[in-house]
Formats: structure tokens, C-alpha cells, sequence
């Protein structure tokens, strides 16, 4: 394998293209610098570019002609606001802004494959068409629903759609794939729970607002422990609790925020009702009045069985059985779920570990990299299972 990507014809290319990226990482919505490169790569290739009215960043072309079916790939573009601390030679230039979760080697993938599509003459029998999604603010789960308003379902619609990241926990030279859903829901809860401040020394006279939320946390317990099917994951974490400033002083109102992650749209559903119900007990049991509110973040993330089986067989053609794996879905979200939902999708993990070069450091990290051999995998393995679905007829 090592050989075979080392030989491969744009093995160079793809590093070049990744790491000028990432020496210069944009935030979300605002990858101005980042969209005009990957239009500029997608016109020297001659691949259309579909405008998408109202969207100031990211970019959709369109490879193939024909009223054959479309398959879409999607490739998010963003990064984080961290200071990268590895000194490396393609080091972020941006002062606290970093690709510490791999969005450039996305943007790189999805590139290669339209260039390989194109010089390899593969684009010429293509018997349907390849739209390509490069999307903005996944981080702020925001990028994915900014596009499907302007429309990137459209003109022409997609049969299938397919998206990757990379993944520290496989090394290099593998991929993973995911069974019925591929990441969690994620939403959030706020609380403000008024009470009546009073003294610490006369408790009766007062409503006691850190009280009552203590007696939330612990209710809400019940609800994964005791309304929620034992075969149903699903997961209530409370990440804040503020109140007062001394010591000796009930105060007046406590705050609570907190999130709720599900693999299941119903188990969702159910979790807010009782949130609700909760907070309606609260008030009724001990005085308080609760300022509740639940916001709607990204649903579960299906994936489709065919799809994933056509993208996985296509990968154990590319790299070998034993290097293609179905992975245990975690609670981590994914605003690709908005796509997922609506089109028959899966979603592929691409190793970048290898411990022999210090490549260890977990998504999110200041130190974060990946091994570049990567690149040539994700490239190989989404070219293979476009030639099989619109060149070969052999998928779907």
C-alpha cells in the first residue's frame, strides 16, 4: 500500500493543495479565501460551477451531462478557533484559527477526485453526473442547512450523496463505515430558574432557585434511566450551573444549560417532552418560576444500507478486505445529517493515524495532523465508487 501511494500521480499535488489550506484556515462562513481556490481548481479542470444565491462561501460544481443518475460528494471547508502548537512546515499563518479537525484534507479529497475524474478520462464516460459540495461552517453546524436554503438539492437532484473525515483511531490505510446511523443528534437546553433572594440565615423566606435546579439534575436522570428503551442510546449532559456570588446570600435566579444527544428521532422527541414536564413540575413543587428553552440543533444522521455497501465494496477493491471496517457510531454530531436525512447517504472514515510519525493527536487538539498518505485513500476509494455507479452500472 505504502509503495502504490508513494507511485501514486497526484500524490504531490494533494499535499501541495492541502497544505497551502492549511497554512491558511478560515472560520465558518467566512472560508472567502478558501471558496475562490477550490473554484479556481474546479474552472482549471473544467468543471462547472453552480452559483448558489445568497451563500457568500462554499461551492458546488458539476462533473458528467446526461439524465443519468447524480451522486453527490461532500467535503466540508471551515476551521476551528485554536492556536496550532506542532511546528510544522505548513503551520496555520492565521493567529488562533487552525484545521484541527481535517476539513482541509476534505477540501483536498474531493478536489483530487475531480482531477483524477478528468485526467484519467474517466469524466468523459460518465453516464450520469458528479456534484460536488464543498460546504462552509460545519463546525457551527450551521453550513449544511445554509446550502439546502440556497437551493444545492436542486437543479439537478441527487440519487446519493456521500462525505468522509478523517479518523485519527484507524492508521492509515483503512477506512470505517457506519451501520443505520453514522452520528447523533445534538441539541441544547437552557434553564433560568427565578427564586426570591433572601438571606442565608432565613432560607424559609426566600425561594430557593439552586434548589430547585439541583432537584432538575437529578430528575432528569429518570429520564434516560427509566423513559428510555434500555436498547435505546441517548445521552442528558449538563455542562453549566451558575448561581449567586456569596456565600451567604440565596440568590435570586440560577442558570442551567446543558445538551441532549440521540441516535433515535422518536427518543429525541420523547426526551423533550419530559424536559418540559420537569420544569412544569419545578414550578408547581417549590415556587420558582423556569424560563425553559430547547433549541432544535442537527438530527440523527442515517445512513443507507446500499449505498454504504456499493461505497464499502468499492473500498475493499481499493485497499483490501481486511483494511475496510464497520465502525461503532458515537455520540458526535454532524450537520452532513441534514443531507443524510433527505437523500440516501453514507459516511466513510478515512485513517490518518500513524503513531511512528507522532500522528496521535485527537480532532480538536492543538497539535492535530494527519498522516498525508490519507489523501491518495480517500481519493482512490471516492473515484472507484463513482466509476462503479456511472461508469460500470455496477452500484445501486
Amino acid at each position: 500500500m505504502t509503495v502504490l501511494i508513494e507511485k501514486h500521480p497526484i500524490r504531490d499535488w494533494l499535499i501541495k493543495v492541502r497544505r497551502d489550506l492549511h497554512k491558511h484556515p478560515e472560520l465558518g462562513h467566512e472560508e472567502t479565501r478558501t471558496t475562490g481556490k477550490v473554484k479556481a481548481i474546479l474552472m482549471e479542470l473544467g468543471i462547472e460551477i453552480r452559483e448558489m444565491n445568497g451563500l457568500e462561501t462554499g461551492a458546488v460544481g458539476l462533473l458528467g451531462s446526461g439524465n443519468g443518475p447524480v451522486i453527490g460528494l461532500r467535503a466540508d471547508m471551515d476551521a476551528l478557533p485554536i492556536t496550532q502548537l506542532n511546528d510544522v512546515p505548513y503551520k496555520s499563518t492565521v493567529p488562533g484559527v487552525m484545521h484541527a479537525c481535517g476539513h482541509d484534507c476534505h477540501t483536498a479529497i474531493m478536489l483530487g477526485v475531480a482531477k483524477s475524474l478528468v485526467e484519467t478520462g474517466l469524466a468523459k464516460k460518465l453516464k450520469g453526473r458528479v456534484k460536488f459540495i464543498f460546504q462552509p461552517a460545519e463546525e457551527k453546524m450551521t453550513g449544511a442547512r445554509a446550502m439546502i436554503d440556497a437551493g444545492v438539492l436542486e437543479k439537478p437532484s441527487m440519487d446519493r450523496i456521500i462525505a468522509g473525515h478523517m479518523f485519527i483511531d484507524l492508521p492509515v490505510g483503512q477506512v470505517g463505515f457506519f451501520k443505520r446511523v453514522s452520528h447523533a443528534s445534538a441539541d441544547t437546553f437552557h434553564l433560568t430558574i427565578h427564586g426570591k433572594s433572601i438571606h442565608g440565615a432565613r432560607p424559609h423566606m426566600g425561594i430557593d432557585p439552586i434548589i430547585a435546579g439541583s432537584q432538575f439534575l437529578n430528575s432528569i436522570q429518570t429520564i434516560i434511566s427509566r423513559n428510555t428503551d434500555p436498547a435505546d442510546q441517548a445521552v442528558i449532559s449538563v455542562g453549566s450551573f451558575n448561581a449567586g456570588t456569596a456565600p451567604n446570600i440565596i440568590p435570586d435566579s440560577a442558570t442551567l444549560s446543558g445538551t441532549v444527544r440521540t441516535f433515535d428521532e422518536n427518543v429525541r422527541k420523547r426526551i423533550v417532552e419530559r424536559l418540559s414536564d420537569i420544569t412544569l413540575g419545578l414550578e408547581k413543587s417549590m415556587g420558582v418560576k423556569v424560563d425553559f428553552r430547547y433549541i432544535d440543533g442537527v438530527p440523527v444522521a442515517p445512513v443507507d444500507d446500499i449505498v454504504t455497501t456499493d461505497v464499502k465494496r468499492a473500498a475493499e477493491s481499493v485497499l483490501g478486505a481486511d483494511n475496510v471496517h464497520y465502525l461503532d457510531t458515537k455520540m458526535g454530531a454532524e450537520d452532513f445529517s441534514f443531507f443524510s436525512r433527505t437523500i440516501p447517504a453514507t459516511f466513510m472514515r478515512v485513517g490518518c493515524g500513524n503513531p511512528d510519525k507522532g500522528i496521535v493527536h485527537l480532532p480538536h487538539s492543538s497539535r492535530f495532523d494527519v498522516d498525508e498518505d490519507a489523501l491518495v485513500v480517500g481519493v482512490d476509494v471516492l473515484v472507484e465508487t463513482v466509476k462503479r455507479f456511472l461508469v460500470d452500472g455496477t452500484s445501486g
